[in-house]
């Protein structure tokens, strides 16, 4: 060992005892021990499922007061707020009346304008700004399938904001006049200040999706991370409009998968009154690509949500980025090219040069598919993308990857490439919102569960299913037991608090939906410790 080698590993001995001093005060004033990622890795633990709870529950019905539409034609709903920078928000909403049958017409954009008044008094609106509106069809030109076209969709772009702030704004059309109620938000904080961010994924809109969001609602957090999966109208069935989980076999003779748009107008009314005052920032999931005639796909998606992907240089809107209270958050899309020949590979790499960890220490990313998931449950399905892409993560120091997909909480171990590696991120699956296809209860590792090669095939990209090549689980493709990679599983519906206390370390918290009325009560809790930036860097200087 040279001496410039062990005088950087003492150095680091000392960050560490520092953070370490940090969190066990924290602790000792809390009175209970959280356990930290410093102390890890930790022995895989597993919570079988609850044989008294449901799996699941029905969808919510169109006329359900929490969906249906209560306003006139132009007055503002669906009301939604998404963060364009630090000082930036975009606020959306939609007016007028969506259409479905076999023929529909689309409304006029023009008709009605887009403006949000705002300023930092209630009933005091000193600044303005215009946007632009927009229209979408989804269009089924087949026999007993019903086209869609949506109401005016608004987008709007107010800046000059100051972070740490409380701010009052309308939105809508100020001629008509058809002006929303007054709304309230509070702009991010200043990186080192304390920061709440909700974490949901794989939502739907049935009886638990209602407990999750009341339950974060409750959990107060100032942004909320949507890692896909939002509505599942393409899991609702339009003859009686009632829901069916399984379209294919309601609709054996269907030459494409319909979706039932006027979900997405149902979850949009459902959401507002958390996005009307919490930024919410998404990434699309499987069940947002909808499929329609001309080969056409994620077309709600894609004009409903406004992200920052022109402020982060970002070509799509499948990939973007932004920073949030001392966190850069890269969303990555999984369902368009990720290949390290591809457009989105070349954005990632630029965006990660670009990060100063002196302003935003936390890095964060986000994607729908999980690349390490020891359930049955889309088991292996993104090892293409996970091949692609998880060196770079590596290379940058992503601190924690969250996803979705699988219907069911998991927690892994620092982890690269299938190994333990403290410098690898922390992985966190949350595709547990409460949709209608249930939660998932089965293990890879369970006798009898580990799904075949030629199962979990990917809505996009190939297939690199691998056996391990070491450890416990060599030359095979399912492990005997729960891997050591995974720290902790449960088969329960929920949604996850990264609570971001400073530059050095974050309390995560998963909260099941059954402890909703359990005061302090949590499924799964730890600090996620982040190594001191200039450890890590003359580390890589020597190496």
């Amino acid at each position: 060992m040279t001496g410039l080698t062990q005088a950087v590993m003492e150095d680091c001995k000392v960050c560490v005892a520092l953070v370490m001093i940090l969190v066990a005060v924290d602790v000792v004033g809390s009175g209970v021990h959280i356990p930290t990622t410093l102390e890890g890795p930790f022995e895989p633990v597993t919570w079988s499922f609850d044989p008294m709870l449901r799996r699941g529950s029905d969808d919510l019905p169109m006329d359900h007061p929490r969906l249906k539409k209560n306003v006139t034609s132009n007055f503002p709903e669906q009301i939604a707020l998404a963060i364009s920078s630090p000082t930036a928000m975009w606020v959306s909403w939609v007016t007028g009346n969506a259409q479905i049958g076999l023929n529909v017409t689309p409304l006029d954009p023009s008709t009605v304008a887009s403006e949000v008044w705002y300023g930092m008094e209630s009933g005091k609106y000193s600044m303005k700004r215009t946007g632009v509106s927009m229209i979408y069809s989804q269009l089924y030109p087949f026999e007993g399938l019903l086209n869609y076209t949506s109401g005016i969709i608004h987008h709007v772009k107010i800046d000059g904001l100051k972070p740490g702030t409380k701010y009052y704004y309308k939105c809508g059309d100020s001629s008509i006049p058809e002006m929303s109620e007054e709304h309230v938000f509070k702009t991010l904080p200043l990186p080192g200040t304390n920061n709440r961010i909700a974490v949901i994924g794989d939502l739907g809109l049935t009886s638990n999706s209602t407990t999750t969001i009341d339950h974060l609602i409750q959990n107060d957090p100032s942004m909320v991370l949507m890692v896909g999966d939002l509505t599942y109208a393409n899991q609702y069935r339009t003859t009686g409009w009632k829901g069916a989980p399984c379209f294919s076999c309601a609709f054996p003779d269907a030459p494409i998968r319909e979706t039932f748009q006027p979900r997405w107008d149902g979850w949009g009314r459902f959401m507002e009154p958390l996005t009307s005052r919490v930024p919410m920032m998404v990434v699309e999931g499987n069940h947002e690509i909808e499929p329609q005639a001309a080969e056409i796909t994620f077309k709600s998606y894609q004009t409903r949500f406004a992200v920052p992907s022109e402020e982060s240089g970002s070509n799509s809107n499948f990939y973007y980025s932004f920073d949030a209270g001392g966190v850069h958050f890269i969303m990555l899309g999984a369902y368009v090219n990720y290949n390290t020949t591809g457009a989105q590979y070349a954005w990632l790499e630029a965006d990660l040069q670009k990060i100063d960890r002196r302003v935003t220490p936390w890095l964060v990313a986000s994607w729908h598919p999980p690349w390490y998931n020891s359930y049955s449950s889309h088991y292996q399905e993104f090892e293409c993308m996970r091949l692609q892409m998880e060196a770079l993560l590596y290379r940058y120091g992503v601190d924690i990857v969250f996803s979705g997909h699988v219907h069911a909480y998991e927690r892994m171990n620092r982890v690269y490439n299938y190994t333990m590696d403290p410098r690898g991120p922390v992985y966190i699956t949350v595709g547990d919102g409460g949709n209608i296809e249930k939660v998932d209860v089965d293990h890879a590792d369970d006798p009898g569960k580990c799904p075949s090669a030629g199962d979990n095939m990917p809505e996009y990209g190939g297939v690199c299913h691998l056996n391990f090549t070491s450890g416990p689980a060599k030359g095979k493709f399912c492990w005997d037991r729960q891997p050591e990679w995974s720290a902790y599983r449960e088969s329960s519906f929920g949604h996850g608090i990264l609570e971001v206390v400073n530059s050095t370390y974050a309390l995560w918290t998963w909260h099941r939906n059954q402890d909703k009325y359990k005061e302090n009560s949590h499924g799964d809790q730890i600090y996620i410790v982040r190594q001191p930036q200039y450890c890590s860097a003359s580390l890589k200087i020597i190496a």
